[in-house]
């Protein structure tokens, strides 16, 4: 399976901005970004401020896609989906992505980032409605429980991660036991709920042409 494979930072820095693909670091004084607040490449400190309209969507659906973790392909998959069903078509995208498997691992606290809730799905650490679901794209629905396996509540990952974050008590779609490992999608997130600084109309105008 395809994946990407190089420093996640250099994903931020050529968006311009913190994606928050490594969890905590990105909140300590080691971020690329504070660090480096240009694009990576020999010629990342002399590429052009000014880009096309059709750049300025090009560079919304990128961050998007890096800030969920996932390839052109899937990405482009979500996006006809989205594009079949009645309402406003960029808000049921997000809506899509963050009812990702991997996503609400994230959102409840279980992994410092998207990419540790991916590694925990796959390694077979987490159950939806009692059953092991190692597929990170699985599709959440309102009403199903996400939970830790048993044998896996001793990972140290997943209690610094909770300890340091804590974020499944932000979310009003969702529903946290800190004790027993265990979270519960409530609804689906609205647009104003989700904590996302992007307009994903863009990414519908790019899609669309």
């Amino acid at each position: 399976m395809a994946r990407y494979r190089d420093a996640n930072c250099k994903l931020c820095r050529r968006e311009g901005e913190k994606l928050f693909l490594k969890g905590t670091r990105c909140l300590s004084d080691k971020c690329a970004i504070e660090r480096r607040q240009y694009a990576p490449g020999q010629h990342g400190r002399n590429m052009r401020r000014k880009i096309s309209p059709y750049g300025v969507q090009l560079r919304e659906k990128q961050k998007i896609r890096r800030i969920y973790g996932i390839l052109e392909k899937q990405f482009r998959n979500y996006f006809k989906q989205a594009d079949l069903k009645s309402g406003v078509t960029g808000e049921i995208l997000l809506q899509m992505l963050e009812t990702r498997l991997d996503n609400l691992v994230y959102r409840l606290g279980f992994a410092p980032s998207r990419k540790a809730a991916r590694q925990l799905v796959r390694h077979r650490h987490v159950m939806v409605d009692g059953r092991i679901v190692n597929f990170p794209s699985y599709n959440v629905k309102p009403g199903q429980v996400i939970k830790v396996k048993e044998k896996s509540k001793n990972l140290d990952v997943i209690h610094s991660a909770l300890k340091e974050v804590g974020r499944g008590d932000d979310y009003p779609w969702l529903r946290l036991n800190k004790a027993a490992l265990e979270g519960e999608l409530l609804e689906i997130p609205k647009r104003g709920d989700i904590p996302l600084t992007v307009n994903e109309q863009l990414v519908v105008e790019l899609y669309s042409k």
